[in-house]
């Protein structure tokens, strides 16, 4: 397995390292008061000059998050609806469907504490699998991972972007959760 390692689970900020602890990806993402978000992903460009030490980076793509519509990626020159590269395959949204750059079908199941990367086939492999922090106080210490099988490496870049939508889609869920129990039990205690 490929182990990647997050700076934060925040997804929409973070750093993404290689198991040497190289810097392989970062997401950076501007708040507007106005209009939509847009998250920024850069990939590590690679140095051939072994003297030259610092890290230079390719923009891989942008998400731009719209609240109401379909947000959109970028990537390359070309523009996609994520209602239409990525579009829900149940009514709740917890699963989204894509059709890889090896033109087989993959779905990202949105569980409720993480995010899972499978093929859409008969046999289902799981094919990357995001790991939450841990404190260490039920298991091992560790930072945010992201899991991707070697099987899918030659499409790094469309799991990392497509990781980063679904995981910050996960969250939003996550969060309206939280809040919707927190005034339920609210409404219990005080009427």
């Amino acid at each position: 397995m490929i182990w990647l390692t997050l700076s934060t689970e925040h997804v929409r900020n973070t750093v993404i390292t290689n198991e040497r602890g190289q810097v392989v990806y970062k997401t950076d993402t501007t708040f507007k008061l106005l209009g939509a978000h847009t998250t920024t992903i850069q990939k590590i460009r690679s140095n051939d000059n072994q003297y030259h030490m610092h890290d230079h980076f390719d923009v891989l793509g942008e998400i731009e998050w719209h609240t109401f519509g379909s947000s959109k990626f970028r990537s390359g020159g070309t523009e996609v609806k994520t209602g239409k590269f990525i579009p829900k395959k149940c009514l709740r949204g917890r699963k989204r469907v894509f059709i890889g750059p090896d033109k087989r079908p993959y779905r990202w199941d949105l569980e409720s504490k993480v995010v899972i990367l499978s093929r859409d086939d008969g046999f289902r492999m799981e094919v990357a699998r995001f790991h939450r922090a841990s404190l260490g106080i039920t298991e091992r210490k560790h930072k945010a991972m992201l899991e991707v099988s070697p099987e899918v490496a030659h499409m790094m870049d469309t799991v990392i972007m497509t990781f980063i939508y679904v995981e910050k889609l996960r969250r939003d869920k996550e969060e309206i959760s939280r809040r919707v129990k927190s005034r339920g039990v609210w409404t219990l205690c005080f009427h």
